[in-house]
C-alpha cells in the first residue's frame, strides 16, 4: 500500500510540474433516453426531432413529450425492423435517398442571401415596365479573342454614332443581325422583370430614358440598348381566351380559314352567346377550353406583346376583345379580372424560385463556385490544361467531337485538377467534353433572347474547350461540398437522417401492413363480420338541393328539371340546310355536321335531337332521308342510336320560314343534371365568377347540408326556402331508414381499421424483438 501511495505521489507531482502540457477536455457522454436491443438513441436526437415536430406540426396537433416519445419508439421499431431485413442496402434504397440528397443539396449550395438579393431587385423592377431598343452584333459564345475583340469594337461604334446623334433605329435597321427586331428598329416593346436575359434586362433597368447603355455581352453577342420610355407596372391580370391555332408557315387559304374561324367565333359572343360555350367549341388550346379558357393571372413580360398589350387594354370584367393575331394564332381575350401587383410577401416564394431556373441562374452559380474556390484547395496542372486543349477541333462546336482510349502516355489518366486531396483525371475531363458538348444553339425569343440570330462569328474548338473545363472544374466543386454536407452542416445532416428513417419506415409499412391489408380479403370481410355492427347508416334523405341567385333563375332551372330525363338544355347547334329534293351530306354539311360530333364527344352524358323537315314541293320522304344521312354520319362516328332522338315533321316545320323547311336542326338534351347546371351559369353567371345556381345532389342524414330540414320535418317532395339572398328548392325523393352497411359500402373504412390492427400486431412483434428500455429519469427532465 505504501509503495502504491508513494507511486500515485510521484506521478502526481510530475503531473504538478508539467505545467505547459494542454488539459486534455473530454467530452461527456450522451445520456441515452431509448434502447431498442443493443441500438441506443440520446436524449438529444430524441430532443431535436420532437422539437422539429413541434415547430412543422398544426398547434391543434401537437404532443406532449410522453406521448411523443411513444410515436418516436414505434418509428425507430420499424425502422430497425426495416435494417435488418437489409432494405437500407438495395439498389433501390440507394438510388432513392441519393436523388432525395440531391434535391436537399440545392437550397444548400446556392447562395441564399444572394437569391433574396436578387428576388428583392426583381419585384422593384416588376413596379416599372421599360420601353427598349437593341441592336445585337452576335459573336459566338466560343469566339477567339480577336473575333471578340472586332465584336466589341463594332458596337463601341455604333454606340459612338448614336449617341452622336444619328438615329438608333436606323442603326439598328442597318446593322442588327436580330432578325426578330431589326426591321422595327430593334425595338423589344415593354418589358419587364424576367421578360429578357438577365444581362440586357439589368441594361434597360439601370439606363436613363433617352440614353444608351454601354456594351452588354450576352451568349448571343454584343448588344446596345437604348431606353425609350418607362411607365409604372399595369399590375396583374387574369383572362380567358379562345384560341384558333395558325401555323406561321401556313399557306393562303389556311390563313383564311383560321380567321374565318375566329370571325366566326366573335359573331356569336356578340349575338350574345356566352363566352364560355363559345371557347369549349372552338378554341384550339386544349389545356384551358373545358375550364372556360381561362389562363393563370400574369404581369407583363409573360406572353408576346400583342396578347399582353390586348388583354391590358381591356378595362372592365367581362369585355373581351376583338381577334388578336399573335405568332400562335388568333385570340380573343376575355377580361376576368385585374389587380395591382401582390406584395413582396406575397410574391417572394415564386421569385425566389424564378431567379433560380431563369438567366440569374448563371449569377448563382458563378457566386458559388467561387465561394468554394476559397474553401477547397483547387489546383490545376496548367501544361496539362494545355495539353488537352489542342485536342479540341471544330467537332467540338458542333456537338460531335469523340476521343479515343487510350491516350497517349502524356494524357492517359493523368490528374489535370486536384480539389482537396482528390484528383480528377483527363479522361474524366474528356468524358465530361463528351457528354456536354452541345451544337450551336438558336435561341428562341422572350427570355432566353432574340429568335433569329444571323451571320454569327464560328467560335474556336480551344476556347469552347476551355470553357468546359472551367464548367467542369466547377461541377466538381460542387460535387465536393454536396458529399460533404452531412459533416459540415448538422441541418443538412439531421434532415436526410429523417429521409433515410422515413424511407425505411414507408417500406416496412407498405410489407407489413399496407399490402397485407390490401390483398387480404378474408382478413378484410372477417374483421368486418366481428365489427359489423359498429358500421352504421342513419336516416337519411335521398335529396337534390337547387340554390340559385334569385327566384326567376330557380324556376327556370326546376322547369328544366321536370320530368324524367333526358333533360332539355335549350341548347342547340347550327341547322344544316340542304339543297332542294337532296338528302345526302355534302362535303360543307359533313364539315357543319363535324361539331356536333365533337359536343357529342365530348359530353358523354348529351342526347341529341335531330329534326328533319322539307319544303311544300318535295315529297314526305326527303325528311326522313335528311334524318337518316345525319343519323349514320353521327353513328358512322361513334355516336350510338341511344344518344339520337329524331322527330321527323313529314312536312313544313312550324313557324319557320320559306327556305328554312330543308333544314336539318339540332337540340341537346342530358341525363346529367350538372349539365343543364353548366348551360344555365354560361349564361347568367357573375363578372366575379360565382356561379348563378348551384346543384347537389346525395343522400344526407341529419345536419350534413345547411338547407335541409329536421329529420321530423322530411317528406317526400319539394320545398321552396330563401335564406342568405338566395332561392333554394330542396327535393326529397325518398327517406332511407337506418341500417347496418354492406361490406361494399364500409370497405375503406374495414380497410383502416384492418391495418390499424396489423400495425398493432406488427409493432408487439417487434418490441419482442427488440426489449424496448427507457431512461424515464430522462424522460422527466424534458417533461418539466
Amino acid at each position: 500500500m505504501r509503495q502504491l501511495t508513494g507511486g500515485l505521489l510521484l506521478a502526481l507531482a510530475l503531473t504538478a510540474c508539467k505545467t505547459a502540457a494542454p488539459v486534455v477536455q473530454q467530452t461527456p457522454p450522451q445520456p441515452i433516453i431509448l434502447t431498442l436491443g443493443s441500438k441506443t438513441f440520446t436524449t438529444d436526437d430524441f430532443f431535436q426531432s420532437f422539437t422539429k415536430n413541434q415547430l412543422s406540426s398544426d398547434s391543434t396537433q401537437r404532443t406532449d413529450v410522453k406521448e411523443y416519445f411513444d410515436l418516436y419508439t414505434n418509428l425507430k421499431l420499424k425502422v430497425l425492423a426495416s435494417e435488418a431485413q437489409g432494405r437500407d442496402t438495395t439498389e433501390a434504397f440507394r438510388e432513392e435517398m441519393n436523388t432525395y440528397r440531391k434535391q436537399l443539396a440545392q437550397s444548400y449550395l446556392t447562395d441564399k442571401v444572394l437569391v433574396e438579393s436578387l428576388a428583392a431587385e426583381a419585384y422593384q423592377r416588376m413596379q416599372q415596365e421599360v420601353n427598349a431598343s437593341h441592336i445585337l452584333i452576335p459573336v459566338a459564345e466560343d469566339a477567339t479573342p480577336a473575333d471578340t475583340l472586332a465584336a466589341y469594337q463594332t458596337v463601341l461604334s455604333l454606340r459612338k454614332q448614336a449617341t452622336g446623334g444619328e438615329d438608333f433605329a436606323r442603326l439598328a435597321r442597318e446593322n442588327s443581325k436580330d432578325a426578330t427586331t431589326t426591321s422595327n428598329g430593334g425595338n423589344l416593346g415593354y418589358i419587364s422583370a424576367f421578360g429578357i436575359v438577365y444581362p440586357l434586362e439589368t441594361a434597360a433597368y439601370t439606363t436613363p430614358v433617352g440614353s444608351i447603355s454601354q456594351p452588354v455581352r450576352t451568349r448571343f453577342g454584343y448588344h446596345l440598348v437604348k431606353v425609350n420610355n418607362r411607365r409604372p407596372s399595369r399590375g396583374r391580370v387574369r383572362v380567358a381566351h379562345i384560341l384558333v391555332r395558325l401555323s406561321p408557315s401556313a399557306d393562303e387559304p389556311g390563313q383564311k380559314v383560321a380567321q374565318d374561324r375566329i370571325d366566326a367565333a366573335y359573331t356569336r359572343l356578340q349575338k350574345g352567346e356566352s363566352f364560355e360555350t363559345v371557347c369549349e367549341e372552338l378554341s384550339d388550346d386544349a389545356t384551358s377550353k373545358t375550364s372556360g379558357g381561362v389562363l393563370p393571372a400574369f404581369e407583363p413580360g409573360r406572353w408576346v406583346p400583342a396578347f399582353e398589350d390586348a388583354a391590358f387594354s381591356l378595362s372592365k370584367p367581362g369585355d373581351y376583345s376583338k381577334p388578336v393575331r399573335t405568332n400562335y394564332g388568333w385570340h380573343i381575350i376575355k377580361l376576368i379580372d385585374r389587380k395591382p401587383l401582390d406584395s413582396y410577401a406575397t410574391l417572394a416564394p415564386s421569385l425566389r424560385q424564378r431567379v433560380t431556373t431563369d438567366t440569374r441562374a448563371e449569377v448563382l452559380r458563378q457566386s458559388t463556385v467561387q465561394r468554394l474556390r476559397k474553401e477547397y484547395t483547387v489546383r490545376e496542372d496548367k501544361p496539362l490544361i494545355e495539353a488537352a486543349l489542342t485536342k479540341a477541333d471544330s467537332s467540338l462546336l458542333r456537338g460531335q467531337w469523340k476521343y479515343t482510349e487510350p491516350l497517349d502516355l502524356t494524357l492517359q489518366n493523368k490528374p489535370i485538377v486536384t480539389i482537396g486531396s482528390k484528383p480528377y483525371t483527363v479522361n474524366q475531363f474528356f468524358d465530361f467534353v463528351r457528354q456536354r458538348q452541345q451544337p450551336p444553339r438558336n435561341p428562341a425569343m422572350t427570355t432566353n433572347g432574340p429568335a433569329n440570330v444571323v451571320n454569327v462569328v464560328s467560335g474556336s474548338p480551344a476556347v469552347a474547350m476551355r470553357r468546359l473545363f472551367d464548367r467542369f472544374v466547377g461541377d466538381q466543386l460542387l460535387s465536393t461540398e454536396e458529399a460533404n454536407l452531412d459533416k459540415k452542416s448538422p441541418e443538412f445532416r439531421a434532415l436526410l437522417n429523417e429521409i433515410h428513417d422515413g424511407v425505411l419506415l414507408s417500406l416496412g409499412m407498405e410489407q407489413n401492413v399496407w399490402d397485407r391489408s390490401m390483398a387480404d380479403s378474408t382478413g378484410q370481410r372477417q374483421y368486418f363480420e366481428q365489427h359489423k355492427t359498429s358500421y352504421r347508416l342513419p336516416e337519411r334523405a335521398v335529396s337534390t338541393i337547387v340554390v340559385a341567385k334569385n327566384d326567376s333563375l330557380l324556376k327556370q332551372t326546376m322547369s328544366m328539371f321536370s320530368g324524367k330525363p333526358p333533360y332539355q338544355l335549350r341548347r342547340s347547334a347550327p341547322a344544316l340546310t340542304f339543297a332542294k329534293t337532296k338528302t345526302t351530306l355534302t362535303s360543307d354539311l359533313r364539315e357543319n355536321l363535324f361539331d356536333v360530333l365533337v359536343v357529342m364527344n365530348r359530353n358523354p352524358d348529351y342526347v341529341v335531337e335531330v329534326s328533319g323537315s322539307h319544303d311544300p314541293t318535295e315529297r314526305d320522304s326527303v325528311s326522313a332521308g335528311r334524318i337518316r344521312a345525319v343519323v349514320g354520319y353521327l353513328q358512322k362516328n361513334g355516336i350510338t342510336l341511344s344518344r339520337i332522338m329524331e322527330k321527323d315533321y313529314q312536312g313544313a316545320r312550324p313557324g319557320a320560314a320559306k327556305d328554312a323547311q330543308r333544314n336539318v336542326t339540332f337540340q341537346y338534351f342530358s341525363n346529367a343534371k350538372d349539365d343543364v347546371v353548366k348551360v344555365i351559369n354560361s349564361k347568367y353567371q357573375s363578372s366575379s365568377g360565382e356561379p348563378a345556381i348551384t346543384i347537389t345532389t346525395g343522400a344526407f342524414a341529419q345536419g350534413e347540408n345547411p338547407y335541409l330540414p329536421a329529420s321530423a320535418q322530411w317528406k317526400v317532395g319539394t320545398t321552396t326556402l330563401h335564406r342568405d339572398n338566395k332561392a333554394i328548392a330542396v327535393v326529397i325523393d325518398r327517406i332511407e331508414p337506418a341500417r347496418v352497411k354492406t361490406f361494399a359500402e364500409a370497405r375503406g373504412m374495414v380497410i383502416n381499421e384492418y391495418q390499424a390492427t396489423l400495425e398493432k400486431q406488427w409493432l408487439a412483434q417487434l418490441r419482442q424483438t427488440y426489449p424496448v428500455k427507457v431512461n424515464e429519469d430522462e424522460i422527466r427532465k424534458l417533461a418539466k
